[in-house]
């Protein structure tokens, strides 16, 4: 009898453990992690991002990671909904070709208000746009005419002295292979590329700010770059000056998607992509002047004049064989 009542004892024992074991491991599985946010923004994205959080009192509860757009890319493709991030901001084209790959996202649950409609896991943060900028001082030195378009770039007078971004190491790059495609067509462009590839020489930069840099030190005359860092720094008293070329000023976006976990801290990530998006845009457009969303506006010098979309959806793949483009002509 006690050895039958010891049994009992033993088996309620052990199932009171399974118990308070799956409960525990329940509890954890509801548990709110931080929200781990990767992006591929510069310093100002991040400041505004980290500004609107800390603001609407998410201090604590989320960590920030900076990283290359081609690293965080590779994440996106590779790992889909298993990365470690619960919130990304990247550009848009990757996450398009993300979503399509891995249907990883979480439609989004907030509205937004942009102008134009974008897909419903993601809604742009920024853009960014690409122009023609001089040296006004380098110029008038050199005696060279003020160019109009991205082919006057490659007239023998400019040799040495253009600077132009890499669209193997750089998103920047990729306004400029849009415009030259998208004027020329591929066999025209070509030409037009190998020859604006030679003129730049040892100035073809990794980085999409390489060309302003060297344009404003004035190591080259002219550059191709982001339009608004061009306008920045004529503002600022540079002796810079900005055209928007004949071959069209494209731009991309940056966008923001929640990775859908299916947990807590998804539902934490999307109030948190929520008050970015409403909180962050005053201090994101200021440093990327493009108007995104309802109410917002810029001054007319941040408008540009050729302001024009390529034919083609923008995806993974199509950076890829523009990449080749540029590949086969150097």
């Amino acid at each position: 009898m006690i050895k039958n009542m010891n049994k009992i004892m033993l088996s309620l024992f052990a199932l009171g453990l399974i118990v308070v074991l799956v409960a525990c491991n329940s509890q954890k599985e509801d548990e709110v992690k931080t929200v781990v946010i990767q992006t591929n923004g510069d310093e100002e994205a991040i400041v505004a991002m980290e500004t609107a959080l800390k603001e609407a009192g998410y201090e604590g509860k989320y960590t920030l990671q900076s990283l290359g757009t081609s690293e965080l890319g590779g994440k996106l493709m590779a790992e889909g909904d298993q990365m470690e991030a619960d919130l990304v901001t990247m550009s848009s084209y990757f996450t398009d070709s993300a979503q399509q790959k891995h249907a990883m996202f979480k439609d989004l649950t907030f509205k937004t208000d942009a102008f134009e409609q974008y897909p419903s896991y993601y809604t742009p943060i920024l853009a960014i746009t690409g122009s023609i900028f001089v040296n006004t001082e380098v110029m008038k030195e050199k005696g060279l005419a003020t160019p109009t378009s991205i082919k006057d770039l490659t007239k023998p007078e400019y040799k040495g002295l253009v600077s132009i971004p890499n669209i193997l190491d750089s998103s920047t790059g990729w306004l400029l292979i849009q415009a030259i495609i998208s004027q020329y067509g591929e066999e025209e462009g070509k030409v037009v590329l190998h020859d604006l590839i030679a003129n730049s020489g040892p100035h073809l930069e990794s980085s999409g700010s390489g060309p302003i840099k060297k344009v404003q030190a004035g190591e080259v005359a002219a550059g191709f770059g982001l339009r608004h860092q061009a306008v920045a720094a004529k503002e600022a008293g540079a002796p810079i000056d900005f055209i928007d070329p004949i071959e069209g000023n494209f731009s991309l976006t940056e966008s923001i998607a929640v990775v859908n976990k299916d947990d807590k801290t998804t539902k934490l990530a999307m109030e948190m992509a929520e008050v970015i998006i409403k909180n962050a845009r005053k201090d994101l457009v200021t440093n990327y002047p493009v108007a995104l969303y309802e109410g917002e506006s810029v001054t007319s010098i941040n408008k540009p004049a050729h302001i024009k979309k390529f034919d083609q959806p923008l995806t993974v793949e199509l950076l890829e064989q523009h990449q080749q483009f540029f590949n086969s002509v150097k």
